[in-house]
């Protein structure tokens, strides 16, 4: 006869396994990343009638809010604030929703300091003011507030300045498609961008020389360090930077394809247009699938993928076209 006890068990241990099933089901469907949206069709469903509505500036201001819109409403939410299961177990799209985060907090400075002021003694944009700190809110508050309160805010006051902006009543809200205000947002671009590719490339561990005060032979430093540095990404953390920066690459790519439309006349002044468009191929290509069920770090020419340096190259390459545009826009 069969103890009364396992067949406790057993009625205890089904639910369980079948709560467990669903919920790593549910894991694996959140854990998809958003498909690519149309910039041309986001800026038009913002416009205030038609596309003829939308003025200097709509493009750029339309993708930053569908991005973020993006990262609120995809499969399960915003997940990078959540506590309990499956979000608990997951950090790549975490991590991804980091690297469009930062993205867009770069574009939002660039807006509010740059873009929507015509010199350095003009006056902030009002919302600009609101949508600029609101998306520096700390990314991983789940109550009192929420993150998503604070960053929807933040989408408010853009679709508010993107309103007074294609209103031709109202001239207060301004956009201003110069090169140098182009190259300055393309600045941060550059940093956050060699900042990716030298943590991906970490992943295998390099012993790099120490360069910090090269090129200045009066540069000092507040402490010293050695003339050589062990630099190695954590193997627990070659995955959060690789989907963070997939993440980067993805928001990045749709921003500089409004910027391709807001500041066309000056990119083709320039002769700069297909600088632009080669870094927007490059971003494009850190998008492919990803067939392996986990990312792999094999050694620089060992028998296994590294999935890490492969993404460093397409973001060195996107990084050095950067440079490059840079340059053009300064002395093109």
């Amino acid at each position: 006869m069969r103890p009364k006890g396992d067949s406790t068990l057993r009625w205890v241990m089904i639910p369980v396994v079948i709560v467990l099933l669903l919920l790593v089901l549910i894991g694996i469907y959140w854990s998809e990343e958003p498909a690519p949206f149309d910039i041309r069709e986001a800026a038009a469903d913002r416009a205030p009638e038609t596309e003829s509505r939308l003025t200097t500036g709509s493009y750029t201001t339309s993708t930053a809010i569908a991005t973020m819109e993006t990262l609120l409403n995809k499969r399960g939410g915003y997940l990078s604030n959540d506590i309990m299961p499956p979000s608990l177990w997951l950090d790549n799209i975490p991590n991804w929703e980091f690297g469009v985060l930062v993205q867009v907090r770069d574009l939002s400075r660039s807006l509010r300091n740059d873009f929507s002021r015509s010199q350095s003694q003009s006056v902030e944009d009002k919302d600009l003011i609101v949508a600029e700190p609101q998306f520096n809110f700390d990314n991983g508050s789940w109550f009192l507030p929420a993150t998503e309160t604070e960053y929807q805010e933040g989408i408010d006051a853009l679709y508010a300045y993107l309103e007074r902006l294609q209103n031709p009543n109202n001239p207060d809200a301004q956009f201003y498609a110069r090169a140098d205000n182009l190259q300055e947002w393309l600045g941060q671009v550059e940093k956050r961008l060699g900042s990716l590719s030298q943590r991906l490339s970490a992943s295998v561990g390099q012993l790099r020389l120490n360069t910090d005060l090269a090129g200045d032979a009066d540069a000092v430093q507040s402490t010293r360090t050695s003339s050589e540095i062990l630099v190695k990404t954590p193997w627990g953390e070659i995955d959060d930077v690789f989907y963070e920066a997939r993440g980067a690459a993805w928001a990045l790519a749709h921003l500089l394809r409004a910027v391709e439309l807001d500041f066309e006349s000056v990119l083709q002044k320039k002769n700069a247009l297909i600088s632009l468009r080669q870094i927007i191929r490059e971003l494009e290509a850190t998008q492919e699938t990803v067939w392996s069920p986990m990312i792999l770090n094999g050694s620089g020419f060992g028998i296994f993928a590294n999935h890490s340096l492969v993404m460093a190259s397409y973001i060195s390459r996107a990084n050095a076209a950067v440079i490059d545009l840079r340059s053009l826009l300064v002395q093109g």
